[in-house]
């Protein structure tokens, strides 16, 4: 229970969200103790001010008895306590703290939630199975674009495995299974062992994974599936191994392990005695002792459940916690809003973006959109469309910085904020029609990051840039004039901006006039602007087009 469930009284009305609240989310885990730090705004939006991670083994040893040792109940709650101190100087109104698998286990937990309690001043809330599943899932889901689609979730931490079956905003399976990366390596290995794994050993410990799993496997099996994602250090150090191996790379952000590459991984792990294991490329030096056992776990349920490839998410049970309170407090913090409307939104508040001006045109954007896809001047559809909408929602977000140059300091912004639910390609694509909204062309020897772009995008980047550019135009004086707009065509070569309002747009009418050339370059016709034929007179803003 948090300090605000504590002070409001059931059924009575919050209190107004306040400024710039911080709050700490405490993630107490049999490997880890890890620390999601964030501050609310005013807008109800969130930014991270820190992210840490102290590996403290809490369940070391504690599965076999049930007992936490009391070396590391201390480790993990200096860990909290240093934790909690760090929130506190950022001013945090809140601390949420929850353990999970090696906690709910022990005999000996209440001692442990004392002595956090004692030494952290902090109060630790132990949560059930399902209760951890169902909080990854809000974590994972809340930072990928499933629509319609069903995704399979896997989480293998150092006690317990959650799988969860589910949708966007909603699960239908939701399982947690006593397998994790360090009961398997208490119960497989001895606290001494540091050489290579033979093949019937780790067969041994999937057999085991097998025999736990078998009912959840066979629930899970029979529904449909449409991806998987895996989640936690475990997949996200298999992965890293993976890509190493294959691409002689750090991991990015789409990349994903198939199930050949982590047999690879696997036997590349097993053959290597624990020194040699810690400085294999890729590997987390800390995890070289309990990353056999956990990827027994991963493995066997790719093969089980038919998994071919797992994207890999860095969200998890924090990220959850965070959805969680947000939730609970605010059920309409944003509507409807997709996950990719919510990031964009996220941080175009972040960055104090002027919100009224950045709707209006992102209106006229699709608009443009539909009135030149409506005259055959493209044939793109609601993926492209929504892109650009993203693009116009953020293109000024890069005033946080500068006005001076404004666009360029937006296309960074848009590429190093972490977007939440698009790929590299489309985060990039928005990125540049953003950037292009004034000054400049996109050029491949000007602009290494269109360079870099494949044909298809760059393509996308050219042709949805002008229309981005015109809206914004058509909103210079940012005081929403422009009610509608349309394109008509002329002839074959001329096509006519139709733009409807009931005011005086003359400062709106003089940029669609400057801006108007790359529209032209890059459609091959010529543009003029008239009113919009419901308009009693002509609009006096309306410019002679000087041909």
């Amino acid at each position: 229970m948090t300090t605000a469930d504590r002070t409001v009284p059931a059924g009575a009305a919050r209190p107004p969200w306040p400024a710039d609240q911080v709050c700490a989310f405490l993630d107490v885990g049999t490997n880890s103790v890890r620390l999601l730090l964030v501050r609310i705004s005013p807008q109800r939006t969130y930014t991270i001010l820190s992210q840490q991670k102290e590996t403290v083994r809490l369940g070391e040893g504690g599965f076999v008895d049930h007992q936490l040792r009391p070396e590391a109940m201390r480790r993990a709650a200096l860990v909290c306590r240093k934790f909690a101190e760090m929130a506190r100087a950022y001013g945090a109104d809140d601390i949420v703290a929850v353990a999970t698998a090696a906690t709910r286990e022990a005999r000996n937990q209440r001692e442990f939630v004392r002595i956090v309690q004692d030494e952290a001043g902090i109060d630790l809330h132990i949560i059930s199975g399902v209760e951890e599943a169902r909080l990854i899932h809000q974590g994972v889901s809340s930072a990928v674009r499933l629509g319609d689609r069903r995704a399979l979730f896997i989480d293998v931490g150092g006690g317990s495995t959650e799988l969860i079956l589910g949708g966007q905003d909603h699960h239908v399976l939701i399982d947690s299974l006593k397998l994790g990366a360090i009961r398997l390596t208490s119960l497989f290995f001895l606290p001494d062992e540091t050489g290579p794994v033979a093949a019937d050993r780790f067969a041994l410990i999937q057999a085991h994974v097998r025999n736990v799993a078998i009912r959840s496997i066979q629930r899970f099996r029979e529904a449909p599936v449409d991806l998987a994602i895996g989640s936690s250090g475990t997949i996200e150090n298999l992965a890293d191994i993976a890509v190493r191996l294959i691409h002689r790379r750090a991991r990015a952000r789409d990349d994903e392990i198939t199930r050949t590459q982590l047999r690879d991984v696997v036997g590349l792990l097993c053959a290597a005695p624990l020194e040699q294991r810690r400085q294999l490329p890729g590997i987390n030096p800390a995890r070289a002792d309990i990353i056999i056992a956990g990827s027994a776990i991963v493995l066997t349920l790719m093969e089980d459940l038919g998994i071919e490839r797992l994207r890999i998410s860095d969200r998890g049970l924090r990220e959850g916690l965070i959805v969680d309170y947000l939730a609970r407090r605010h059920p309409d913090m944003f509507g409807d809003l997709s996950v990719r409307e919510r990031s964009v939104r996220r941080l175009g508040r972040a960055c104090g973006y002027d919100e009224a001006h950045a709707r209006t045109v992102a209106r006229l954007a699709t608009a443009l959109f539909d009135g030149a896809a409506a005259i055959g001047l493209h044939g793109y559809g609601p993926h492209e469309r929504e892109l650009l909408a993203h693009a116009a929602m953020l293109h000024d977000i890069g005033v946080f910085v500068s006005y001076d140059n404004h666009h360029a300091h937006t296309a960074y912004l848009i590429r190093n904020a972490d977007l939440l639910g698009f790929d590299a390609t489309e985060i990039a694509v928005i990125a540049l029609v953003a950037r292009f909204h004034r000054k400049g062309v996109p050029s491949r020897k000007a602009h290494p990051d269109f360079a870099a772009l494949d044909r298809p995008a760059r393509r996308m980047v050219r042709r949805l840039s002008p229309l981005l550019r015109l809206a914004e135009n058509l909103d210079r004086s940012h005081g929403g004039l422009v009610a509608d707009v349309s394109f008509e065509r002329i002839d074959g070569r001329t096509v006519a901006l139709v733009v409807g309002s009931d005011h005086d747009c003359q400062l709106e009418l003089w940029g669609v006039q400057a801006g108007r050339r790359l529209f032209e370059k890059t459609y091959g016709v010529r543009l003029t602007v008239r009113p919009a034929p419901s308009d009693a007179s002509p609009e006096p803003g309306v410019l002679p087009d000087p041909g």
